[in-house]
């Protein structure tokens, strides 16, 4: 069964702040990133069951870069929300506010 993506606005924040973050460094670095990181959220859609790591929240490490994909699971329509991409490298004080 195949999953529905959808990301959130800060999600789509963090993503393009990685990358310029990246193409700072090194132009095209940014690029590999994006690439990177879409194999993992295409990996998403064909298998969210990751572990929960607080609440509902599902989180989902990339190997090469130091950040983990946030997001949950509706079972029911088949889609997973994306909700950040959260470098861990960084202190996660005051990331997620209610």
């Amino acid at each position: 069964m195949k999953f529905t993506l959808e990301l959130d606005s800060r999600a789509i924040q963090d993503i393009q702040e990685a990358i310029d973050y990246y193409d700072e460094q090194l132009i095209g670095l940014g690029e590999k990133f994006e690439s990177y990181l879409n194999k993992y959220i295409k990996t998403l859609a064909k298998n969210p069951f990751y572990q929960i790591r607080y609440d509902n929240i599902r989180c989902l490490p990339m190997k090469k870069y130091p950040f983990m994909i946030h997001f949950t699971v509706d079972e029911q329509i088949n889609t997973v929300y994306i909700h950040s991409i959260i470098n861990t490298s960084r202190d996660p004080k005051g990331y997620w506010v209610k």
